[in-house]
């Protein structure tokens, strides 16, 4: 299947952010130029007018930008628009959870759990998933994607987030990601729940194997190049399938299969790249709202929830 020269770079800039962790690194492409949206030339990125065709042409926007850029001599990548939105509102939720903890833990006179831990009640008050759900308190199903257990647990789906967002909002679009990224966490937890009723559980990693599986979706549009790109993520998702079985963690492999499952079908499914007609671009734009909307509502109905415990 050909591929149109805006898509080859996009495809181009994921293959090297996954070489960089299971291939041999190679030079990116030169990316002081960007890609002229009526004629495809090759042109400055920082140029008003295209010198091919004479159409005027806006400024650049952020999330265009080629690879990524950096922090911290290259390790860790600056994420793009809407997955920065996602991680901020995820730091946040964590400083909220530890500082909730540390108050519990002080007024019980007791010292704050190690390693940044957040106690079992603070998370089932904050929207952890559990029995709960069962009751209609569904606005679970969103908190406790941004929920997490302790430093080791944030910090491992932080670098996930860090180095998989920006992949899947580069091939489709911020408002497509905030679609994706909600869709197969709440998918996850909804897998979780039924698997195990009882089981409290929290975190991003459901929706981060959406985003995997979204990925390996989309790749099978691709012919050749989606083959190779498929053989690098596959990798990653058996080590994360092999995390889960470790017996010292506690993993909801569910939430994870269940977010993969989704993402998987929804990479598919979903085109690449940006809206291509006006009506395709509002749909995808109420449906991003709609879904931030849905966040705001649950934690507003996880803050209702507050004032009269858990029920």
């Amino acid at each position: 299947m050909p591929l149109g020269p805006k898509f080859y770079f996009k495809l181009q800039r994921i293959k090297a952010e996954l070489r960089r962790y299971f291939g041999p690194k190679e030079e990116s492409y030169d990316t002081s130029y960007r890609m002229c949206p009526s004629c495809r030339a090759l042109i400055g990125r920082k140029a008003s007018t295209c010198p091919m065709c004479g159409v005027r042409i806006g400024g650049a926007r952020s999330r265009r930008s080629a690879t990524p850029g950096r922090v911290m001599g290259g390790v860790i990548p600056v994420p793009s628009t809407a997955n920065s939105v996602v991680i901020g509102f995820t730091i946040i939720m964590y400083a909220v959870s530890w500082i909730l903890t540390a108050r519990a833990a002080s007024a019980a006179l007791q010292s704050t759990p190690a390693l940044g831990g957040i106690s079992a009640g603070v998370l089932a008050e904050l929207g952890a998933k559990g029995p709960w759900i069962f009751a209609g308190q569904y606005w679970r199903l969103v908190t406790a994607i941004f929920l997490h257990a302790g430093l080791i647990h944030i910090g491992f789906n932080l670098w996930c987030l860090f180095d998989v967002g920006p992949m899947v909002e580069s091939l489709f679009c911020g408002s497509k990601y905030i679609v994706l990224y909600l869709t197969t966490g709440v998918f996850g937890f909804i897998v979780s729940a039924l698997w195990a009723p009882f089981g409290v559980s929290i975190g991003a990693s459901g929706a981060i194997m959406g985003l995997i599986g979204i990925l390996i979706g989309s790749s099978f549009h691709l012919g050749t190049m989606g083959k190779d790109l498929r053989r690098q993520l596959w990798r990653w998702v058996i080590y994360i399938a092999i995390f889960g079985l470790l017996p010292w963690f506690a993993v909801d492999n569910a939430a994870h299969f269940g977010g993969f499952i989704s993402g998987l079908l929804l990479g598919y499914l979903v085109s690449t790249g940006e809206p291509q007609t006006r009506g395709s671009e509002n749909l995808w734009s109420t449906l991003a709202i709609i879904s931030v909307l849905v966040i705001a509502g649950s934690f507003a109905l996880m803050a209702l929830n507050l004032t009269g415990g858990l029920r």
